[in-house]
């Protein structure tokens, strides 16, 4: 190729000095204004971009056009790019003909495997570049035949890449340079709380062959794995700010479901699909409904997902899985769905009109109480088998007056054998939500409320009561049936 000066946009005409970054660049118009298309290795963009939000170089709050940095989605980020370089690496090594070693294939699997990744492009603001790109410099780029192939023109030490969406992409490469380099100054691990890579065991220091994995990781940091950059030119922090907006809130967000139901990377979803959708065949729909009278026993993805949270990470969401928490879990997760397939009446049509184990809300309280016998700190293996067993022989249909023990006088819950029931449940007195839902007494259906994660502790302390486990309330006696 041969390069003639150009003088673009107004007065491109100034090349750089050696101190200056030269990038090769397409030209853009972007709805009538000018903008530059590149990619750059995620490690350059790291190091020529910043973000005005507080914790930018500007924080006297004059020309913040960003909103507060969120760690948390950072550090997903980070985890997510990391695991997109280990794949890097793996990729590049097999293109040369080089072995896969243990190391890799054992730091992929804790990071966790997914089918694809992919860094979204980032959208940043040139502010030095003056109104319209006046005040680059650079030259255009041609080919032998004279034909137009690019542009080419220098950031100096003054000019910061802004970025206008992407802070948390960013941020999050920040976290993976950081735990590189730590990792390759020290050959150390990070304490486990602050790692991106969660170790085996409490010696910190990185194995030989490990550390060789995160070398490659930084040189394809370096040089290989690019992300996609559109520049904008010389933007006031006014349109710095509505361009943020614009991006950030015009698009439509991806239903919950879809999103559930695409995502393969997180490993309680993987189990979704696998084990239960694909071994199992338990009936999945997308769309929520509340009419009884037409229910087909299918059940939402995201009451599934909900439910699998509560059973192997207890918790509400799975957004913090990852290879190592669930690894372990899933065979006590599969003997859980067996029983709940094996149950009376669950998953066929008509389901909810027949079994309360059809509301997610009991599912819930039953998936709480396997992972405390299972993994939690009550563990004991004979009350693990109690639960799953005890899936087939509760009576779990509407009529069981155990589910409106709220609604029932003292004399009705004598004439129940509810009396016991009493001590197992929360005190009256805890000001706390006991509005567990309504009994139809015209169509004999028992509705549990939405607020879910008032209702399914109490479920379980009735589940807990029929089965004769201990008593959450008497912390003795939780004790000594966890070290029996």
């Amino acid at each position: 190729m041969e390069s003639t000066t150009l003088l673009p946009l107004d007065e491109l005409v100034a090349k750089g000095d050696s101190g200056d970054t030269k990038l090769t660049v397409f030209m853009g118009n972007n709805l009538g204004y000018p903008t530059l298309e590149t990619k750059l290795p995620i490690y350059d963009l790291f190091r020529l971009s910043d973000v005005a939000n507080e914790r930018g170089p500007d924080n006297d709050g004059s020309v913040v056009a960003q909103r507060k940095l969120d760690p948390v989605h950072a550090r997903g980020l980070a985890l997510y790019t990391l695991k997109g370089l280990i794949k890097a690496a793996i990729r590049e090594r097999a293109k040369c003909g080089k072995p896969i070693t243990e190391a890799h294939q054992r730091i992929q699997r804790i990071l966790g495997v997914q089918p694809y990744l992919s860094l979204q492009p980032i959208v940043a603001n040139l502010r030095t570049a003056g109104p319209g790109g006046s005040s680059i410099r650079g030259e255009v780029v041609k080919a032998a035949n004279g034909d137009v192939v690019g542009y080419r023109f220098w950031l100096s030490q003054r000019d910061i890449l802004w970025v206008v969406d992407g802070q948390h992409r960013r941020m999050g490469l920040e976290f993976v340079f950081k735990f590189l380099d730590d990792v390759r100054l020290h050959q150390k691990y990070p304490p486990k709380k602050q790692s991106l890579y969660m170790f085996d065991g409490e010696d910190r220091s990185v194995p030989p062959d490990e550390l060789n994995v995160w070398l490659e990781c930084l040189e394809v940091a370096r040089g290989i794995c690019t992300v996609a950059l559109e520049i904008h030119l010389g933007l006031s922090i006014e349109e710095e700010r509505q361009l943020f907006h614009d991006l950030n809130n015009l698009a439509k967000k991806v239903e919950r479901s879809l999103a559930l139901e695409f995502d393969m990377a997180n490993p309680v979803n993987a189990f979704l699909r696998t084990e239960l959708i694909e071994k199992q065949r338990i009936a999945v729909t997308n769309t929520d409904s509340k009419d009884w009278e037409g229910d087909s026993g299918e059940m939402t993805r995201k009451e599934l997902v909900a439910v699998n949270a509560q059973l192997i990470l207890n918790k509400t969401n799975v957004s913090s899985a990852t290879p190592t928490l669930v690894e372990g879990k899933l065979e006590v997760a599969k003997r859980f769905w067996e029983a709940v397939l094996a149950s009376p009446n669950f998953g066929e049509p008509g389901a909810k009109r027949q079994t309360v184990l059809a509301q997610p809300v009991v599912l819930k309280a039953l998936a709480k109480l396997v992972y405390d016998f299972a993994f939690g700190r009550q563990r004991n293996n004979d009350h693990l088998e109690a639960v799953l067993d005890g899936i087939t022989d509760i009576d779990f249909s509407h009529e069981n007056p155990m589910w409106r023990y709220y609604d029932l006088s003292d004399a009705e819950r004598a004439q129940h054998g509810l009396e016991g029931l009493t001590d197992y449940l929360p005190a009256s007195d805890e000001g706390k939500n006991r509005d567990i839902g309504a009994f139809d007494s015209v169509k004999g259906w028992m509705r549990f409320g939405p607020k879910h994660n008032d209702i399914f502790p109490i479920l379980g302390d009735m589940i807990r009561w029929k089965l004769g486990l201990p008593n959450r309330h008497d912390r003795e006696s939780v004790a000594i049936a966890a070290h029996p």
